[in-house]
């Protein structure tokens, strides 16, 4: 049996993601105290299992399969393939959950890639109220209030969650499409007594947004 198989056989039958430590933990723990059956795993380390989920990763992307392998915020799973969604789908006949519309898209990437940020501030990019996109938005689980900003009134400040990552197939949010390059961009931002409103592009001398400054509730 190797490594790659055992790691397979973990992960099809796990519920959840599972990191590189959990992954371990179950190989290393196997058949203790069965001297009979030997554990060929026992001593296995965290960095050979990860090589072994690339590689697992990548000959699953060299034999087209039903499903892959993929690297989540919270671990390694195996899950179906995109292309297989529309018969998968018929195994779970309940509704559909109705997709995000642009507004709420547009919002959504504002809080992204400007976390934390207050409403005022979204809603200085977009140019419109966004009170009820933002709670449909916390009501999917995207987005959750993270503190308050040091700004009079104390507004609430907002991020994405755990879920978002794990809804776009990301690890982190670096690896949100040209984020570096958006995470400094000049954007208009509420009007603040004694300072220019903007966001971004420091190097231009726009202001450090205040909602950088958080305080938890």
């Amino acid at each position: 049996m190797t490594l790659s198989q055992v790691l397979e056989a973990l992960l099809f039958s796990a519920q959840k993601p599972l990191t590189t430590a959990e992954l371990r933990g179950a190989l290393t723990s196997a058949g203790q105290g069965d001297e009979l059956v030997p554990n060929e795993f026992a001593r296995v380390k965290e960095p050979e299992i990860a090589v072994a989920l690339e590689q697992l990763k990548v000959d699953y992307t060299l034999a087209p399969r039903g499903f892959q392998l993929l690297e989540k915020a919270d671990g390694w799973q195996l899950v179906s393939h995109p292309d297989c969604a529309r018969w998968v789908r018929q195994l779970f006949p309940g509704p559909k959950p109705a997709r995000l519309s642009p507004p709420a898209l547009e919002t959504l990437a504002i809080i992204a890639y400007r976390q934390p940020i207050t409403r005022a501030d979204v809603e200085a990019v977009r140019g419109v109220t966004v009170e009820g996109v933002l709670q449909n938005l916390m009501e999917r689980g995207l987005v959750k209030i993270s503190g308050r900003a040091e700004l009079p009134g104390r507004p609430l400040l907002y991020e994405t969650t755990q879920f978002f990552l794990e809804h776009f197939g990301l690890r982190n949010l670096d690896e949100l499409p040209n984020a570096e390059e958006l995470r400094t961009r000049y954007l208009p931002v509420a009007p603040r007594q004694g300072v220019v409103t903007g966001i971004g592009d420091a190097g231009r001398g726009s202001p450090t947004p205040a909602t950088a400054a958080t305080s938890k509730d």
